[in-house]
């Protein structure tokens, strides 16, 4: 064999002793592709969503549309039934009228035209039922039900995971190899105060990171804050501090700074997927559910929309935030345990 297969085989001899190339190379594309298909799996059409909203001629209403088996009628106060409009909850509000119903539809929601056209074939029914143009239709156009309004908040608590986790493995990783841990560790230095600097490195620029998110999407996309900033600005931080004590982890078990982008892809990459990132993850199956409720992404990416989207206040999201709380404390005090200095 001459010199350059033997410079073959050599390549071919490490790449054999890195099982993260063949991870990435053969693993990751068939596991990327198992998951997304069970996320945009095919399956029967649900219902669409339809309210009522409260007052005379309600219960009629309701009854007619109740018969139509591709609709999901309820009756709901008027100011709950609009909310629940702009969110993208229902499809479409009907509100009962003297002469004929009025519907109020989102043109920008997909499914308010097939709404408006089931409803209207369901009032039909009836003998004494309005003519199908004399429901009138009312466009109803608010921010918060977007898919720019879903995105933000997902890529936000992305940022935050990526930015945690790249910030303090990485440099970790390298002053290990560099040998620079192994003197800091022989320095009067109070391990302690060394470990804080870094959380409290990342809180400061956790809270620019926030800002910039919130100030952007406001003025270039108009996405609402219908919640407080302080509550994002808390549930962001915590977050933050979540994927720092999981870099401390990963910063653990990489053995190089070769191997450490290994492994903050091979923590991060699944729950960019799982975690409702760039598409709810309710796609999923129901048996996955549980094991997606307890990834930290998943209850960070939940808080933030809760907050912004729904104005939802602190004390109603004690379960994320104790999923949060759990993965911050846990991955930590095993990181203290048995971090490396050497």
């Amino acid at each position: 064999m001459g010199s350059l297969g033997q410079l073959v085989l050599m390549r071919l001899r490490v790449l054999w002793r890195q099982p993260e190339v063949f991870f990435w190379t053969f693993i990751f594309p068939i596991v990327t592709t198992l998951v997304l298909g069970l996320a945009f799996r095919n399956e029967s059409l649900s219902p669409v969503r339809v309210a009522v909203t409260d007052g005379p001629g309600a219960p009629a209403l309701l009854a007619r549309l109740e018969g139509t088996p591709e609709l999901e009628a309820q009756v709901l106060d008027a100011a709950e039934a609009r909310r629940m409009l702009a969110r993208g909850r229902v499809s479409l509000v009907l509100v009962p009228g003297d002469l004929s119903p009025e519907a109020l539809v989102d043109p920008s929601q997909p499914e308010g035209r097939t709404a408006r056209l089931l409803v209207s074939q369901a009032l039909a029914r009836a003998p004494d039922a309005p003519r199908l143009e004399a429901v009138k239709t009312t466009p109803v156009s608010e921010p918060g039900n977007r898919y720019i309004d879903f995105l933000i908040p997902g890529l936000l608590g992305m940022s935050l995971m990526s930015s945690s986790l790249w910030a303090l493995a990485v440099p970790l990783v390298s002053m290990r190899g560099g040998k620079l841990l192994k003197r800091l560790a022989g320095t009067p230095m109070s391990r302690s105060h060394f470990f804080l600097a870094f959380l409290l490195g990342r809180t400061v620029f956790a809270v620019l990171e926030v800002a910039f998110f919130c100030a952007f999407a406001r003025w270039l996309f108009g996405v609402p804050m219908f919640g407080s900033y302080f509550a994002l600005l808390g549930v962001g931080l915590l977050g933050a501090m979540c994927f720092a004590s999981l870099a401390l982890l990963v910063s653990i078990r990489a053995r190089n700074e070769e191997s450490v982008g290994g492994l903050v892809n091979l923590v991060s990459m699944p729950m960019m997927f799982l975690s409702g990132v760039f598409f709810a993850s309710e796609n999923f199956p129901g048996w996955m559910q549980p094991l997606i409720r307890a990834l930290p992404l998943t209850a960070l990416n939940d808080s933030l929309r809760s907050i912004m989207l729904e104005g939802t206040s602190l004390m109603t999201l004690g379960m994320p935030m104790a999923v949060l709380a759990a993965w911050t404390v846990l991955p930590m005090v095993a990181a203290l345990r048995w971090f490396r200095w050497v």
